[in-house]
């Protein structure tokens, strides 16, 4: 216990030392924005930057968005297919151990009919993300699936899958089926404090869950990742660590925001250790600003735990760098039943509703839609020689 507490001291006395060497601190910020290559203790003061400081760094990480992304911003359908969970994380809503949640799987045709939505709205693409499953009935299904939304779209609209682990074979044959987007979340780089998160067992392995994201890449998906941001035992120091393990994998995208407790989680009993969720939200801007200025053409999610915060949280993440929304288009009946964090917003929103909140907030930032458009990184597209 003296070892976690440590953490939390550690992570609030970094905030406390900033503000005592506020002029040293404006001073090197200016120095810093200037660079091409951050080192990690640049990353620390970055994530340290006070309110004013911190304005200078949304400024230039808007101006980069502008210049390498564009004002677009890609809507991603997301269909949260199945609560059904094999693992058992320490942070998460739907971890195997809650046996007060109602397990679900929407049916097939109400994801067609999700995907027809889509298309019909000029979404561009769907996101399909479940609790991780690896048995063959479950494999099969989303491998029907991707076909059926190919063949009834027409190929028109791309696929992200955010299903967790699987083989190697089970990703090329989604990766044959349809999907060519695929999210597997770190939740933290360091591996000390992965199995402060995590049970410490091979279902929860922290070396698979990065080769994961390696063999993704050689199988030609756009590959992304994320962390949560404000955990308990986590440090600033840890979330430059992030940043920089992003940038070393070279990821394509990238979602990420601020930790929120659930009450029937193992990791709630440590709620005591947590920063405010103001502080937890700001450090989540800072993050996507920062990220947006270290990786100029990578997708960023605005993410809907954002949102959870403040009512803004989305605009504010698009004002610093984000360029991805993720409307909801799972039927609402089974909202409540994927519930990964406590005061989780919009799970009464029937789709057109949540189609036309995220367009207000989307002119509200001063960005416009990309109707009809798939939005792939550009990053991948580079890299593979695309454009």
């Amino acid at each position: 216990m003296n070892a976690i507490f440590s953490f939390s001291v550690s992570f609030r006395c970094n905030f406390a030392h900033q503000k005592s060497n506020h002029f040293i601190v404006k001073n090197r910020i200016d120095e810093i924005l200037l660079k091409d290559i951050f080192t990690k203790d640049d990353l620390i003061a970055l994530l340290e930057a006070n309110e004013t400081d911190r304005k200078k760094i949304y400024a230039l990480s808007a101006e980069i968005k502008e210049k390498y992304v564009g004002k677009k911003v890609y809507f991603r359908g997301l269909i949260e297919l199945s609560n059904i969970c094999s693992k058992n994380c320490y942070y998460c809503g739907i971890r195997k151990g809650n046996r007060s949640v109602d397990r679900y799987m929407v049916g097939e045709q109400e994801v067609l009919d999700a995907a027809r939505y889509a298309l019909d709205n000029g979404y561009g693409s769907m996101v399909l993300q479940s609790g991780e499953r690896s048995d063959r009935k479950f494999v099969n299904e989303i491998t029907d699936l991707l076909q059926k939304i190919k063949d009834m779209s027409d190929g028109k609209l791309g696929i992200t899958l955010s299903m967790g682990e699987q083989s190697e074979e089970v990703y090329k044959e989604w990766f044959e089926a349809g999907a060519h987007r695929y999210l597997i979340r770190i939740e933290t780089s360091n591996r000390e404090l992965y199995y402060k998160i995590h049970p410490h067992d091979s279902k929860h392995d922290y070396e698979i869950r990065i080769n994961a994201l390696h063999t993704l890449r050689n199988i030609g998906y756009n590959v992304g990742t994320g962390v949560m941001i404000g955990l308990p035992f986590q440090t600033v120091s840890d979330l430059a660590e992030d940043l920089l393990f992003f940038k070393d994998l070279d990821i394509d995208m990238c979602g990420m925001g601020p930790y929120i407790e659930h009450e029937d989680t193992p990791l709630y009993a440590f709620r005591h250790l947590l920063l405010p969720k103001e502080d937890r939200f700001q450090l989540s801007l800072k993050m996507v600003a920062i990220l947006r200025i270290m990786m100029k053409d990578i997708n960023i999610a605005a993410t809907t735990a954002m949102q959870a915060i403040d009512k803004l949280g989305r605009e504010k993440a698009l004002k610093a760098g984000a360029n991805i929304i993720m409307p909801n288009l799972t039927p609402v009946k089974y909202r409540e039943g994927y519930l990964l964090y406590e005061d989780k917003p919009c799970i009464d929103e029937e789709a057109e509703q949540c189609k036309t909140c995220l367009e207000a907030r989307i002119h509200l930032a001063g960005d416009e839609i990309g109707f009809g458009e798939w939005g792939d990184s550009k990053h991948f597209e580079k890299r593979n020689n695309e454009i």
